[in-house]
């Protein structure tokens, strides 16, 4: 039981180090010298030195992307702290509803948030030239991962 607890948590908190790299970092598009992210653009040069960044779009969707990923950090973390609060608590044969409940939400947010980002970043960047960059990869990483911890918390009962 100890290991499944061991394994539980560091999934969680793996599912955690990804939601913040992929809405922290200038990764989401990349190509021909630009890098951007949810918050800024950034141009660099050819030896890859960031020269100049600006603030991105104030568009709607822009924002609910913002937003939405922001949400699935904060109920990842919830997540987590009622984890903690539920495995000291919960009566023997108890399940973790609420914990299963809040990241199954952050996994819905983190999916809604990449959805939004893939159908609406043509209207941002006309460029062809672009690719997808690394943090919005880990940001469509971290959704499944979210969804399974999700689904475990609710199926896990407490044991003594």
């Amino acid at each position: 039981m100890l290991l499944l607890l061991l394994g539980i948590i560091v999934l969680h908190v793996a599912v955690l180090v990804l939601l913040f790299v992929s809405t922290i970092v200038s990764q989401w598009l990349v190509g021909n010298g630009h890098a951007t992210d949810l918050w800024q653009n950034c141009s660099t040069s050819s030896s890859g030195t960031v020269q100049h960044c600006f603030s991105s779009s104030a568009s709607g969707w822009l924002q609910s992307v913002q937003a939405t990923m922001i949400l699935s950090i904060i109920y990842s973390v919830i997540s987590l702290f009622v984890f903690f609060c539920q495995l000291f608590t919960l009566a023997k044969g108890g399940r973790f509803y609420i914990t299963g409940f809040f990241q199954i939400l952050a996994s819905l947010c983190v999916m809604s948030a990449a959805a939004i980002y893939t159908v609406r970043h043509s209207e941002w960047h006309v460029n062809t030239d672009y690719s997808y960059g690394f943090a919005y990869i880990l940001a469509w990483v971290a959704f499944p991962l979210a969804l399974l911890s999700g689904v475990i918390y609710v199926i896990l009962r407490k044991r003594e």
